[in-house]
């Protein structure tokens, strides 16, 4: 039996909530792959981050976000 083959088993198993887990987690690998959707949804990831910080916080991450920026580490 195949690696695939006995993982689409274990999945046929699993109740309906841990069967969507499972299904998001293999979205998220199969962007971690793509690099460009990869890039897109760490940008989006930190964006929500840096909007979720209190504002004693909002300079110094606005000032790592532009020197990101500025290097191209974003898109």
């Amino acid at each position: 039996m195949t690696i695939h083959e006995q993982t689409i088993r274990k999945m046929q198993q699993l109740p309906e909530p841990l069967a969507q887990d499972v299904s998001d987690c293999i979205d998220f690998l199969l962007v971690k792959r793509d690099q460009t959707r990869w890039a897109l949804w760490t940008h989006c990831n930190e964006t929500l981050a840096l909007a979720e910080t209190d504002c004693g916080d909002y300079f110094q991450h606005l000032e790592a976000y532009a020197e990101r920026l500025a290097r191209g580490d974003m898109p």
